[in-house]
């Protein structure tokens, strides 16, 4: 696509050098009439400057000279009878069903009777050629317009890219993105509401933010007091009901873990800290003790370890949870371009083909989980935000010979 200047800047070139041609042959088509009148009274000067018709012929070719040096152009004298009298330069044929003038790429051609019945033709060249100096024309006012209109044209689409890369780091996540306001003009009143539109959603974010925070914080309190009452049940009279809650606990407190780190992660505008981290090693670490097949190439990845492991084991959470039982296998290879490709599959019923994209929302689960009690639908959404943040991008397709396989690609080690 096209850059805005230089769309505004070729469009202000293209008007103008219509403009110039239009009105150079519109030009051409008025002097028509003019230049008629104009070599009449050459014509009308030159008779007055000629010896009469009597006069020697050695005369007549030095005052013939002497016009023509002052016209700069080719002249003949034609006797009443049409035989050449004298002429300068050129010899120029008399034709006297011509009209007075005409034109062509490179001359003038022009003839007139006398008064004393002889015939003048004249014949002005020009220097370069009738298109010739349209051309030279036209371009030389192209290079006008275009050092006068680049700085203008500039100035403007400058401020307009400007406006259009903080709104992009605003999309990014960068909540403190603003733009300078330059000049009075519309631009500059778009830079101004633009300002205020991202304070304003800055401050909703953080309002957002703290009370997330806050509503977190006031939760585990009576979770660690439920804790506490689980652990002093006395004897073992409810191992059951002991069991629920301790599970119950765990789960809930987990749930508030990741709504604290989903709520920072997408107020963030980058990784806090970034270095090599060997994918098949934290595979094989999350997946240790568990119904987990690890396999794959030791290959590895810049970013923030916390972050990569809790993508990880969000991963074989959900395998393990919807797999069925049956053991979940996962893989680390190498992917097109230098990419990572990490794959978990599980043997599980699957994901219609419908939902796939939907089971990476916030706190989407698919019919029939809640009423199994299979998490709250914040474990895929992390995946996705983590993988986005670390430059990758985390898929749901099918696994072949039936299950799920989450699949997750992630730029390699330069």
């Amino acid at each position: 696509m096209k850059r805005l200047y230089l769309q505004i800047y070729l469009t202000v070139l293209a008007v103008l050098v219509l403009f110039a041609g239009a009105w150079s042959l519109l030009w051409m088509v008025a002097m028509g009439p003019h230049e008629e009148r104009m070599f009449a009274g050459i014509a009308r000067v030159a008779a007055r400057a000629l010896p009469p018709a009597d006069a020697p012929r050695e005369e007549l070719g030095a005052a013939l000279a002497d016009i023509a040096n002052g016209l700069l152009s080719d002249l003949a004298v034609y006797d009443p009878g049409g035989r050449l009298a004298a002429h300068v330069g050129e010899p120029l044929a008399l034709d006297p069903e011509r009209g007075p003038l005409e034109k062509d790429r490179h001359s003038y051609l022009f003839q007139i009777r006398l008064a004393d019945g002889r015939w003048l033709v004249a014949r002005h060249r020009y220097e370069h050629g009738l298109l010739e100096e349209l051309a030279l024309m036209l371009a030389l006012l192209a290079g006008a317009v275009a050092l006068g209109a680049w700085p203008l044209v500039r100035r403007l689409t400058g401020r307009l890219e400007r406006l259009r890369s903080r709104i992009d780091a605003l999309g990014e996540g960068d909540l403190s993105a603003r733009v300078e306001v330059e000049g009075r003009d519309e631009v500059a009143e778009l830079a101004a509401r633009f300002n205020r539109a991202a304070e304003r959603i800055e401050q909703l974010v953080e309002a957002q933010r703290m009370m997330l925070a806050g509503a977190s914080h006031e939760l585990r309190t009576p979770l660690a007091r439920i804790r506490m009452a689980a652990e002093l049940l006395a004897g073992d009279a409810r191992p059951d009901l002991r069991a629920r809650i301790e599970r119950d606990v765990a789960e809930l407190d987990e749930a508030i873990e990741e709504l604290l780190l989903g709520s920072r992660l997408a107020s963030a505008p980058g990784l806090e800290r970034r270095e090599p981290v060997d994918l098949l090693a934290l595979l094989a670490e999350e997946g240790a003790g568990t119904a987990v097949e690890v396999g794959g190439a030791p290959l590895r990845v810049p970013g923030d370890p916390r972050l990569l492991r809790r993508l990880v084991r969000n991963l074989l959470q959900n395998a393990l949870r919807h797999g069925g039982g049956a053991p979940v296998e996962a893989r680390v290879d190498a992917g097109e371009g230098g990419r990572v490709r990490l794959r978990v599959d599980d043997a599980g019923p699957g994901v219609p083909e419908s939902e796939r994209e939907r089971i990476f929302a916030p706190f989407y689960r698919p019919p029939g989980s809640r009423e199994s009690g299979s998490g709250y639908g914040l474990g895929l959404a992390l995946v996705r935000r983590i993988a986005r943040l670390h430059g990758g991008e985390a898929r749901c397709l099918a696994r072949p010979g039936g299950g799920t396989r989450l699949e997750v690609e992630l730029p390699g080690m330069a």
